[in-house]
């Protein structure tokens, strides 16, 4: 059976093309067609509609177009998570300028501050609110940014003005001055940075720590048909991002090809060899903010960050539902990657992470060993920002 795979290019598709290329996919017995896409709603709807039998996709999609919302209302599952972290915060060479003078300091949270009064100056001089880009209206990236903004002090539905752009077309609308910045995915932030286009002033994991980021998403309908299908292509994913950690920049040079990204190897290696400046003061962002293909049990389709994610949702008056915990369980189909890879990796004995929060790495019971997981921190407001003190 052919399998149809559509994919975005982004670095962290990196899977798919170790999967494809050192025959990953071939060993467990698949026939994998992989078909790129330039829209995260073209690649959604063509999954709704048959055209593809799984996709990588934005992890809030996946639960809003399982409810229903700007869409067809389709039933959607996964049970593989695509990685962590990857996403940056990059903004014009005139606003980072505005930024760099009105900062008191190089933290995310002095950047924010600056933020703020840059906004504020804007609107008491009756300019235009600042328009900044997201990916999709359902992602982790409008997730980071508005958690930004609001570390801020800003309303992001009133005080700047949200819009939505095609990853590969960010740099292009930026460096033409239709926007004044964007969240998006590697490669490009890298690539505005690199160009000269902008200034990544932040990296998501400064936002938040590990987050999870891409799902492998599938119509539940097609998982209850094809089963074996399924579990084929979760073990040679998750053999497949074990293979990119391990080998990171030997496998990172694959998308540099045409039939992938597209970009000099250069530019998609930078994060990860500490070539991409960042902040307001240059200095190199540090490898472990960019993708984690497998190390943290990043793959397992942790049931918590689904509901976090819905919170979020919910937090932005994006949809209200009552039930997560069990729409979360729906979504997340943790027994699927459990079945699936039990014999390759240890598992965690429970389907979702505690509530609390982690400045450093950490542990969780699981079989056949604890599992080592990673800091899992959001970006606060510091106490004397809160309390008007400064």
């Amino acid at each position: 059976m052919k399998v149809r795979i559509g994919y975005m290019p982004l670095t962290d598709s990196l899977p798919l093309a170790v999967a494809q290329e050192a025959g990953f996919f071939a060993a467990e017995g698949l026939d994998v067609e992989l078909q790129p896409e330039w829209s995260w709603a073209s690649l959604r709807d063509r999954l709704l509609v048959g055209q593809l039998d799984a996709a990588p996709m934005l992890a809030p999609m996946l639960l809003s177009t399982s409810l229903g919302l700007g869409c067809i209302k389709k039933p959607l599952a996964t049970a593989f998570s695509m990685g962590l972290n990857g996403n940056g915060v990059t903004v014009s060479p005139m606003l980072f300028q505005g930024l760099c003078a009105l900062s008191e300091g190089p933290t995310p949270n002095d950047i924010a501050a600056a933020m703020n009064k840059l906004v504020a100056a804007r609107a008491s001089s009756g300019e235009a609110p600042l328009v900044l880009a997201v990916v999709f209206p359902f992602s982790c990236h409008a997730y980071q940014l508005r958690h930004w903004l609001s570390v801020a002090g800003l309303d992001p539905d009133h005080d700047v003005k949200l819009v939505v752009l095609p990853p590969s077309q960010m740099v292009d609308h930026l460096r033409m001055g239709h926007i004044d910045g964007f969240c998006v995915g590697e490669p490009w932030n890298s690539l505005a940075a690199l160009t000269g286009a902008g200034h990544c002033i932040l990296s998501g994991y400064q936002i938040w720590e590990n987050a999870p980021e891409k799902v492998l998403a599938v119509s539940r309908d097609w998982v209850s048909r094809h089963p074996d299908t399924h579990r084929a292509l979760l073990r040679a994913l998750y053999k497949a991002a074990c293979h990119a950690d391990e080998n990171l920049v030997e496998s990172l040079s694959l998308l540099a090809h045409p039939a992938w990204l597209d970009v000099p190897a250069e530019i998609i290696r930078a994060p990860f060899s500490q070539r991409l400046p960042g902040g307001l003061t240059g200095q190199p962002f540090p490898a472990h903010h960019f993708h984690v293909f497998a190390g943290f049990h990043a793959n397992f389709p942790w049931r918590s960050d689904a509901a976090f994610l819905l919170q979020e949702m919910q937090r932005w008056r994006q949809c209200s539902l009552e039930e997560t915990n069990t729409f979360a369980a729906q979504c997340y189909r943790t027994d699927l990657f459990r079945d699936a890879v039990a014999d390759l990796t240890s598992l965690p004995l429970m389907d979702s992470k505690p509530d609390e929060r982690h400045a450093g790495h950490w542990q969780l019971p699981g079989e056949p060993t604890p599992l080592e997981l990673g800091p899992d921190r959001l970006l606060k407001v510091i106490e004397a920002e809160a309390s008007g003190e400064n």
